[in-house]
Order: C-alpha cells, then sequence, then structure tokens
C-alpha cells in the first residue's frame, strides 16, 4: 500500500517488526483507496504502549462527520517484550523508530516498523556510490555475456 522508501536512504535499519494498528473505519477506507504518506512518520514508546505518530492517512473523501483526523496519534499492536526490546533500542542516543511499509494482510493493515540509526550525510554518499559501483558492475558483466 505504501513504502517510505527515503528510510533506507536516511536511516541503518537494524531490528525490523510487523505490528498491527487501531484505525477507525474511515482510516482503513482511506487506505484501500491507497492514499498515506509514511515520510514524516516514527514511532515511539510510552507506558509500555508503542505509537505512531505523524503519518498521514487523508480523510476519507466519502466521510461525513464521523471522518477522522489525518495526523493523530495511532496504536501499534505487539507483544510485551517486542515493546520492550524496541523501548530499550531507542533509549540510546541516536536511535528512533522508523515505519518502512504498510500493507493488508489476511483484511487487517500492518505496518513494518524498524528500530534505526541515522545516517551522516557522508554515510549516505558511501552508500549510493556503492550502489552505483554494483550496478556498474552488474552492467558491465551483462554487457560482456552478450558479447
Amino acid at each position: 500500500m505504501a513504502n517510505n522508501r527515503k528510510a533506507r536512504h536516511d536511516y541503518v535499519v537494524e531490528d525490523v517488526y510487523e505490528a498491527g494498528l487501531v484505525l477507525v473505519g474511515t482510516e482503513v477506507k482511506s487506505l484501500r483507496a491507497g492514499r498515506v504518506t509514511l515520510n514524516e512518520g516514527f514511532g515511539s514508546v510510552t507506558d509500555g504502549e508503542a505509537w505512531l505518530e505523524h503519518v498521514h492517512i487523508p480523510e476519507y473523501a466519502q466521510g461525513t462527520w464521523t471522518n477522522h483526523e489525518p495526523r493523530r496519534k495511532r496504536k501499534m499492536l505487539l507483544h510485551k517484550e517486542q515493546i520492550a526490546e524496541i523501548a530499550e533500542a531507542t533509549r540510546e542516543r541516536g536511535k528512533t523508530i522508523v515505519p518502512l511499509s504498510l500493507y493488508f494482510l489476511d483484511g487487517r493493515v500492518k505496518v513494518e516498523i524498524a528500530v534505526a540509526r541515522g545516517k551522516r550525510d557522508y554515510d549516505k554518499r558511501q552508500s549510493l556510490r556503492e550502489q552505483q559501483d554494483s550496478r556498474e558492475a552488474a552492467r558491465a558483466m551483462s554487457h560482456r555475456e552478450h558479447r
């Protein structure tokens, strides 16, 4: 449904978790229409509960006064042990919870989140250089095979 492509560019992904989301009806209908933005989203753990914040799910076009708030906090459904692991990992300086993708699984909305460390500019340049080098090597190999 939605992927956060910038997340893997801006962060070094360490641990990945799959969580359910507590949503209202108009949010699900808006998601089925494929309208969601994960770019500015992040996760937090407070009082033993995991929350997904700043994910933009626009209001449902055919909704009435029951429509949802587009950027509200949404509760993530995880096991207690997973929440404890995530809370412990994010206490470390420089680590955060980043949503990677949002999708339907057996009719339920799932979010793939990651505990990640922010990359510095030189790390981003280095990873781009590595991608470009591997692409050029693959291109050279395929060109050599066609001869």
